[in-house]
């Protein structure tokens, strides 16, 4: 990526909006762009000197130069401020055998040097990630630890919105620590980031078997997850000061995205602290990793939703069942609860535009043919439609409620024929409920790993599912944005055929 860099920005000066433009074509995050502006000088002329560029880019904390799934050296706390790439030796530099050889004289350790391809599929139809194309390391128990556990001191902090599994992360990890390394100080951080940086919010919870034994029967977190907070200098003081030398971000793209930031500033003031992220979205758009947890209970629950909106509409002529579903930007939620249910007519997602017009004349089409509709619609769906043209106080877009504007098209549409629409919003119904049997276990694997990979003394990554094994990767790599449905996939297509739309709202 550097030569490829290197090549695109020349020498000498380039103006600001070229450079953003080719910095954007080479793949660098718009965070990284941004961060960029604000650090080199900007000439009054809107020109910038390229030496700087570079010197912001490839220096050795800025990551972009080495950025790959499998470039770990720079997240190692014992070569972490070497010049180092690639792999780590951990046979050389992790001095401590695991607890659990102890324990399990005849347990089977991974060989730290396993690898995970990244895109396995040959002669594919589909576009393959860049992201994942160096594989990944997996997450798991070695023999030779890092951190001596009579010494471990950890946190556990959930930030952003609910999501189905935040307490079995914050259960597993708890008793992975106390039960098969024997740390004894494990903290629950409460309300985010905040806990960690604000002198005012509440006292962290001691955290420990008992505490935890029974926090995944119900939804939320018991930590109260928050949003903002984030301050990288306070937190590494706070962290510096009550001896925290590993700590778990449980959280979306913007809590990785902070998480790795935190993870440099520690990282520039050599304060050795395994930071580990455990990605959470109940949308799924997480990047790299096969799925999020919590994804697949949101998924069961909306199907019982669309299964009302089904009862309401065959309990009334010509009756139009809608339910929309989270999904500001990524539309799989309602693609998956879909073809979970399987009485779905039509699927409306962010990343197929569609007409007004178009829905209005399937709806006659389905109910010429059937009598009723079920239509589903992720709440990032049809914007074009209901645009606002406002920001909020951190810049992002208010959406308009295309729920409700398709419920009053539809009402328009039907009542003179003798029809109606039957409207549900499910809202946070689908992020509260208690985790289903198999996220539960999903949640194990994220936890333990979560532990195992920090035991080693990895910082600055996230642990996640890739083709099925758990495996670590750069937290730059999960910050960098979101994932969204591709509209060419097979799981997008599958949905268009089962819920047997039109190409006019298929985008096919």
């Amino acid at each position: 990526m550097q030569a490829e860099l290197k090549e695109a920005l020349g020498e000498g000066t380039m103006h600001k909006e070229d450079l953003v433009t080719a910095l954007s074509h080479c793949g660098i995050p718009a965070k990284t762009i941004d961060g960029l502006l604000k650090h080199v000088p900007v000439a009054s002329s809107g020109h910038v000197d390229m030496k700087h560029v570079c010197a912001f880019l490839f220096d050795e904390t800025s990551q972009v130069a080495t950025e790959s799934s499998a470039n770990l050296v720079p997240h190692h706390l014992a070569c972490w401020q070497s010049n180092g790439s690639g792999g780590v030796d951990e046979g050389s530099v992790n001095r401590y055998q695991n607890p659990l050889a102890a324990q399990f004289p005849n347990m089977k350790f991974l060989n730290p040097r396993e690898k995970v391809l990244g895109n396995i599929v040959e002669n594919t139809s589909e576009k393959k990630s860049d992201d994942i194309a160096d594989g990944a390391f997996r997450a798991n128990a070695t023999r030779e630890i890092f951190w001596n556990p009579n010494t471990v001191k950890a946190a556990i902090v959930t930030c952003g919105g609910l999501c189905p599994g935040l307490n079995s992360i914050i259960r597993e990890v708890t008793n992975c620590l106390q039960h098969q390394y024997g740390v004894k100080h494990i903290l629950g951080m409460q309300t985010g980031y905040g806990g960690l940086s604000d002198p005012s919010a509440p006292d962290p919870i001691q955290l420990n078997s008992a505490v935890v034994r029974e926090i995944h029967m119900k939804g939320g977190s018991i930590l109260k997850a928050g949003r903002g907070g984030f301050d990288a200098p306070k937190i590494c003081d706070y962290l510096a000061r009550n001896g925290i030398n590993m700590l778990f971000t449980v959280g979306g793209d913007g809590t990785q995205f902070a998480s790795n930031q935190l993870f440099l500033e520690a990282k520039r003031r050599n304060l050795p602290v395994s930071i580990v992220g455990v990605p959470k979205s109940i949308d799924n758009d997480v990047l790299c990793f096969d799925k999020t947890f919590g994804f697949d209970t949101a998924v069961a629950e909306a199907s019982e939703v669309i299964r009302s909106a089904w009862v309401e509409a065959t309990s009334c002529a010509q009756a139009v069942g809608i339910v929309k579903l989270m999904g500001r930007d990524a539309g799989y939620v309602a693609m998956m609860a879909a073809q979970a249910s399987t009485i779905v007519d039509l699927v409306m997602i962010p990343e197929v535009p569609v007409k007004i017009e178009d829905i209005l004349a399937h709806v006659d089409t389905v109910i010429d043919r059937k009598g009723f509709m079920v239509l589903v619609v992720a709440e990032g769906a049809g914007q074009d439609l209901v645009a606002t043209g406002k920001k909020d106080a951190t810049g992002h877009t208010i959406y308009g409620d295309i729920g409700t504007y398709i419920r009053d098209a539809v009402n328009k549409h039907q009542k003179p024929k003798g029809g109606r629409s039957f409207y549900i919003d499910p809202s946070y119904i689908i992020r509260s409920v208690p985790i289903g049997p198999n996220d539960h276990v999903y949640c194990s694997r994220l936890a333990r790993d979560a532990v195992h990979t920090a035991m080693r003394g990895y910082s600055g990554v996230c642990v996640g599912a890739l083709h099925n094994v758990i495996v670590m990767l750069p937290s730059s790599l999960i910050a960098k944005g979101k994932r969204t449905v591709n509209p060419k996939s097979s799981s997008w297509q599958s949905c268009v055929m089962v819920c047997k739309m039109p190409s006019s709202l298929s985008g096919l």
